[in-house]
């Protein structure tokens, strides 16, 4: 029987009532999780399952309750990263990178977008905490100091009434209330000329318009090292720049990396970043991870089938070819996911099993992991 006009506006009716209703309920839950943890600063300390990694993952869920219903933007994602290395995270966009990256700074638009299962565990050297139970006063003496963000586009991050010296001397002083002004300023210009501006003085009191994207690239770059952070998260640190300026921001924040010791975390879509950049390489689609290794696991023996089609799309001055590769289909709307494989409708190897329950991560390697059915006889099943 073929659904009215007054029947199909009565079910929706009906669905969004219901979606209003669990997000009562969420946030209501929110308020009352975040009055408990006040006071409780013993709660969110943590232990390393590795010591030798800065920052774990351990089945992250960050969610988005929307008008339309529950985006699972992070759903059960779990890596590593060590300490000294860089990890690139991957993917097509809205896959689930940038979301995982604002879920470790805590910069989600609370309480619509919440943390709602899962740990991120970050260890600085001296104690292990739980990013996702962190009470607020103390991230803010991680975020910046020890955990520091290159955001993906400057020109958006840095406020243009206020001077390039004005906002390198605000993150220096809000982590270093001991050190006076002259002192500040002294530190901002050396910063600038760390990340090689010519004539830092000039720049220090010039305003974001009256740089090239390259310079305030280098700029955010300095904002981030200003505290000898940690843990570095680059997300996207060279989109829209031009090939010869990418170069430059990625041999400086490889030379950069080893002067303070640091890790990089670099999330991007650009495969030949990756490549150059990383040490480690996590997949991901649709919110989940579906293949994490070495770099050279990843790029020389890529085991699940959209890990493949990235690499097919990715252009070659070697290969010749009329027309370049795409991966057929959409990334699935993430409201309301199937149960199983969510690239299926894509995968042009996809098999019966397919059709079943959601593939785990299935261990092939010491250091290779995959979550597909297609290599279930290859490895096993990894928790």
């Amino acid at each position: 029987m073929q659904e009215t006009k007054w029947t199909k506006r009565r079910r929706v009716r009906g669905y969004m009532k219901e979606v209003e209703r669990r997000n009562r309920l969420q946030m209501r839950a929110y308020v009352i999780r975040k009055r408990n943890e006040r006071g409780q600063d013993h709660d969110f300390l943590s232990t390393m399952k590795n010591p030798d990694n800065v920052v774990e993952f351990d089945n992250l869920k960050t969610y988005f309750f929307t008008d339309s219903g529950t985006v699972k933007a992070v759903d059960g994602v779990t890596f590593s990263v060590p300490r000294g290395k860089t990890v690139g995270v991957v993917g097509e966009s809205g896959c689930g990178k940038s979301v995982t990256s604002l879920s470790l700074m805590r910069l989600l638009q609370e309480p619509a977008g919440q943390i709602v299962e899962g740990e991120i565990r970050y260890n600085n050297g001296t104690r292990t905490v739980d990013i996702a139970r962190t009470p607020e006063d103390q991230m803010q003496t991680i975020r910046g100091n020890e955990i520091a963000m290159i955001f993906q586009e400057p020109m958006t991050s840095l406020n243009p009434v206020f001077t390039i010296g004005y906002q390198v001397d605000e993150a220096i002083a809000l982590h270093n209330p001991d050190m006076d002004k002259a002192a500040v300023r002294i530190r901002s210009v050396e910063m600038l000329k760390m990340v090689g501006i010519a004539r830092p003085e000039g720049i220090y009191r010039a305003y974001p318009h009256e740089l090239s994207g390259g310079m305030r690239q280098r700029v955010m770059i300095a904002m981030a090292l200003a505290c000898d952070p940690k843990l570095i998260v680059a997300d996207e640190p060279t989109t829209a720049l031009d090939v010869t300026v990418q170069a430059q921001i990625l041999d400086l924040m490889r030379h950069l990396k080893n002067q303070i010791s640091a890790s990089i975390m670099l999330i991007t879509h650009d495969l030949g970043v990756v490549a150059e950049m990383a040490d480690e390489v996590v997949v991901m689609y649709a919110g989940r991870i579906v293949e994490k290794g070495t770099a050279v696991d990843i790029f020389h023996n890529p085991l699940h089938p959209y890990t493949v089609g990235l690499l097919r799309s990715k252009p070659s001055v070697n290969r010749l070819t009329e027309r370049l590769y795409s991966i057929p289909g959409q990334v699935p709307n993430p409201i309301d996911m199937p149960d199983y494989c969510y690239f299926k409708p894509r995968c042009e190897r996809s098999i019966a099993k397919c059709d079943g329950e959601y593939p785990p991560m299935i261990r092939v390697s010491e250091t290779h992991e995959v979550a597909c059915w297609l290599h279930e006889k290859e490895g096993t099943p990894h928790a």
